[in-house]
């Protein structure tokens, strides 16, 4: 009889332990489902890093002093590297500088150090001059023959407010400055009482081995892709189109056996240039099958169709937006849609 209270004793003894192990382990289970893990990949240049730096302004209150400082010497850097780049291409495609600033092109490149955030009351007046010259102007037009990043214009013609002494970045300033994302970069913030962190892994191919240290835990991948590039070479190889080479690590990536089963978001960005850019330049230049329409209805379809169609996973939920990470209300519009999707679909079950 007292053996038989004795193994009674136990045996409630250790389900009342198991019922704390297990309310332990669901409320473990129910903190870890308050924080969700997003991965942001894409190629070079996509606008990984932009869509990033939207959610710094959206939900972190802006950048600090640091940081606003660092953004304003790579912009000075940057607007002296671009009129370096318009000269010289000049040479490449065989166009000659007018007469009167041919030698003003040619000490502004053997002179004026892109490295330095510097820029002297000569060197403003010279790269405005430079900037208004019709031939640059051409060159310009066909940067898609060479490597000169997007923003280009954007910051050239904003070259007297970037060098006054005072001058801070304005918000889109930082949005359009190009910085190449090396490493693993994150952001986190709270929406619907629940830690999001965003992580942006560099997208060149030398940041791409990176990747995979990244897959544990992702709640969602989000896929960027550059749609104004189809007609662009990569900085990396410009033997390879780079809209290509987007297609092919899309493939690569999303039917891996980390990400097979995870929800996919396909961020089409950079829609505005694409926009402007099919009028000009038909989608056969990467495409040679397309059949249809030059229309930007009909050929931005199609680029959406292109990467659907290499998801091999039945089942899983494949979302792709039209989007321009510059755009701040588009921004929020998209990511808030990629939010509270995540919200629906994944994480009231556990609540």
């Amino acid at each position: 009889m007292g053996k038989n209270n004795s193994k009674r004793k136990n045996f409630k003894k250790q389900a009342k332990k198991n019922k704390r192990i297990e309310k332990q382990l669901q409320e473990q289970n129910r903190q870890q489902n308050l924080e969700v893990k997003i991965l942001l990949l894409g190629t070079g240049d996509s606008g990984k890093s932009t869509i990033v730096k939207q959610m710094q302004i959206l939900y972190k209150g802006g950048f600090p002093k640091n940081e606003l400082l660092n953004y304003k010497n790579v912009i000075r850097s940057n607007i002296k590297y671009y009129i370096k780049t318009l000269i010289k291409s000049c040479n490449q495609l065989g166009l000659k500088i007018s007469e009167k600033n041919s030698d003003l092109a040619e000490d502004f490149v053997r002179t004026v150090k892109k490295s330095s955030p510097d820029i002297t009351e000569q060197v403003r007046e010279s790269i405005i001059m430079l900037w208004r010259d019709s031939i640059i102007k051409e060159a310009y037009e066909r940067r898609d023959e060479y490597q000169l990043p997007d923003a280009s214009k954007y910051f050239l013609d904003r070259t007297n407010e970037i060098c006054k002494e005072d001058y801070i970045p304005i918000p889109m300033d930082i949005l359009n400055c190009r910085i190449a994302t090396v490493g693993v970069k994150e952001i986190q913030f709270e929406v619907s009482k629940r830690l999001w962190r965003i992580v942006d892994v560099g997208g060149q191919r030398s940041e791409r081995r990176k990747w995979i240290h990244q897959f544990d835990d992702v709640s969602i991948l989000i896929f960027v892709v550059a749609s104004s590039e189809y007609n662009q070479l990569l900085y990396e190889d410009e033997r390879i189109n780079r809209m290509q080479e987007s297609l092919r690590v899309f493939k690569k990536t999303v039917n891996n056996e980390f990400f097979k089963k995870k929800d996919l978001v396909i961020l089409l960005n950079k829609i505005d240039l694409f926009k402007e850019k099919i009028q000009k330049y038909p989608i056969t230049k990467c495409f040679p099958e397309y059949k249809g329409d030059g229309s930007f209805e009909k050929t931005s379809e199609y680029l959406k169709n292109k990467f659907l169609s290499l998801t091999k996973k039945k089942g899983r939920q494949i979302t792709p937006h039209y989007t321009c990470a510059t755009d701040t209300d588009l921004t929020k519009k998209v990511i808030e849609s990629v939010i509270y999707s995540i919200i629906d679909s994944k994480l009231d079950e556990y609540f």
